[in-house]
């Protein structure tokens, strides 16, 4: 069975085996590894077309320079994007480049993060979590 994937580096989608480990996996297109992959800076259309395209969970912190906590826990989101890599597509979503983006899924206090199967969200968590917490909530969704 194949799932399908969005690259992080070019935005191609892939279709790839689906399996519990991943030894290598790279970009039909691009050659690139798309494994250990740090989450994705987005904006509302590239976000869009990840939500449209992947068959895998897709886990989105909304965030903004200036926050604190969101700085605070960027390390953890990221460790926990590189770990979950071809299970979980982590994005990140500027809050102040993309206000639009915010206040089309009622962002009202940040971080927080959306998780989304099939382009719906299935999962909400409001304040920064350690890399255990998030790494826990986020394999609920797997």
């Amino acid at each position: 069975m194949n799932v399908k994937v969005v690259c992080p580096h070019c935005g191609k989608v892939n279709n790839i085996p689906k399996k519990d480990s991943y030894t290598k996996a790279n970009c039909g297109h691009c050659k690139e590894s798309m494994l250990d992959q740090k989450p994705i800076d987005v904006t509302r259309q590239e976000m869009l077309h990840v939500l449209v395209n992947s068959e895998i969970p897709v886990l989105v912190d909304f965030w903004a320079p200036w926050c604190g906590p969101c700085l605070q826990m960027a390390p953890a989101f990221e460790a926990v994007s590189r770990e979950l890599s071809l299970k979980v597509q982590c994005l990140k979503v500027n809050t102040e480049e993309n206000q639009g983006l915010g206040a089309l899924y009622g962002i009202e206090s940040i971080p927080t993060l959306l998780m989304f199967r099939d382009g719906e969200e299935i999962g909400t968590n409001t304040g920064a979590l350690s890399k255990n917490d998030l790494m826990t909530w986020a394999k609920r969704f797997i």
